[in-house]
């Protein structure tokens, strides 16, 4: 299952989204390391199920009239300070989080309500831009940290007539979840001495930030866009990043408002309907809420999900089926699961997803939409229904 980590600074609203996208109970107050252990759950990404192109629904509990959910991990770990590199704050637990992760949502405080060290302000006071880069430039320090803290390692080893130092830094940076193929593409980005004694600081600091960037690609959640000033959101808006507008409190009023059957509203909807059986203030809630998602294309925390494994870490959707013709399992099941992979998988790389031992006793597939069998070369697209024959 694939890991996406919350950061942040305290009082972002980490925890807020967090609750909304599980419907976890978790600890959520307005001061500072409300999180202390990370909490871990299940939240999910949203995509077109296949069963739209056919006349009938699936009935797969994931699939909402279409709307497919496909499950992930979500982390919330604890704020982030300046210089949580450094161990303050609760820095090191938090960095040590995230090395698990596959991708990183920060969530910032798009109103400016919250200072530098994640204490409420008025509204407006803080310029949340200042926080935009904050989580990278931790995560670079404290992994150049480990690499400086390492690097005496290396140069031993780089006396050896074998020294491979791709091979030598992929076994360092394992830990940091950094494959192989990862270090030897930073490497070819990287202009370093050959000497490994000859490299100083700068090289070092910049072979942590493109691992960095290569291993936990970042996407920014502007977190309480629905108070934030007009300023604050064009200009956090217009960077050049991935950023998306966010209410974490709104998508947990509607998911609490659904359950209670006081709106339709399934998440990532951009629109709700409200119910007849609803106070005037609650009315008068739910319309601004629904204002305020007209003009941001929803609530947002579905969009950051989405964006982070759809996105930043080029995932696609595949549906293993036993019966190509009614797209089913043995038990008549349609569309009974579904798999994120990276883009460029082929049916042998869905095959070992499903399980080890399909994968190895893989013989052909077969395109369920084409009724045609398909090559192992063959690539995915999103979407794809694909019937696996394999001797095991």
């Amino acid at each position: 299952m694939l890991s996406i980590a919350l950061a942040g600074k305290p009082n972002a609203g980490k925890s807020t989204f967090y609750t909304a996208a599980t419907m976890a109970d978790v600890d959520v107050a307005n001061y500072p390391f409300t999180t202390i252990d990370a909490n871990r759950g299940v939240s999910y990404v949203r995509t077109e199920c296949p069963c739209l192109e056919r006349e009938e629904r699936c009935n797969a509990d994931d699939c909402e009239d279409g709307k497919r959910y496909v499950p992930i991990e979500l982390i919330d770990v604890a704020g982030l300070v300046p210089g949580a590199h450094e161990g303050k704050g609760l820095g090191n637990q938090f960095l040590d989080e995230l090395t698990n992760a596959d991708v990183i949502v920060n969530v910032i405080d798009a109103s400016g309500g919250t200072n530098e060290k994640g204490e409420p302000v008025d509204i407006g006071t803080h310029d949340p831009l200042e926080d935009i880069d904050f989580v990278e430039e931790e995560m670079d320090l404290w992994l150049a940290g480990i690499v400086e803290n390492n690097w005496e390692s290396v140069e031993r080893k780089s006396r050896s007539p074998d020294f491979d130092i791709d091979d030598v830094l992929a076994d360092m940076l394992s830990g940091f979840g950094a494959s192989p193929t990862q270090i030897a593409k930073v490497l070819r980005e990287l202009d370093y001495p050959e000497d490994p004694i000859q490299w100083e600081d700068d090289h070092r600091e910049e072979l942590a930030r493109l691992v960095r960037e290569r291993t936990k690609p970042i996407v920014v959640a502007a977190n309480k866009i629905d108070v934030a000033p007009d300023e604050h959101v064009e200009t956090l808006l217009e960077l050049d990043k991935p950023v998306i507008p966010t209410t974490a409190e709104g998508e947990l009023a509607l998911r609490r408002a659904a359950d209670n059957g006081l709106v339709d509203y399934d998440p990532g909807d951009e629109s709700l309907e409200i119910g007849d059986d609803v106070s005037d203030a609650q009315r008068e809630a739910l319309e601004g809420l629904a204002s305020s998602m007209a003009e941001h294309g929803g609530t947002g925390v579905q969009g950051a999900l989405n964006y982070a494994v759809y996105d930043l870490l080029e995932h696609l959707t595949a549906y293993p089926v036993e019966d190509a013709s009614k797209w089913s399992d043995g038990s008549g099941n349609i569309l009974p699961d579904a798999f994120l992979l990276p883009d460029g998988s082929t049916p042998v790389d869905l095959a070992y997803a499903v399980h080890s031992d399909i994968g190895d006793g893989y013989l052909h597939a077969v395109n369920a939409k084409t009724s045609r069998e398909v090559g192992e070369e063959y690539e995915l697209d999103e979407g794809d229904v694909i019937k696996i024959v394999s001797t095991n």
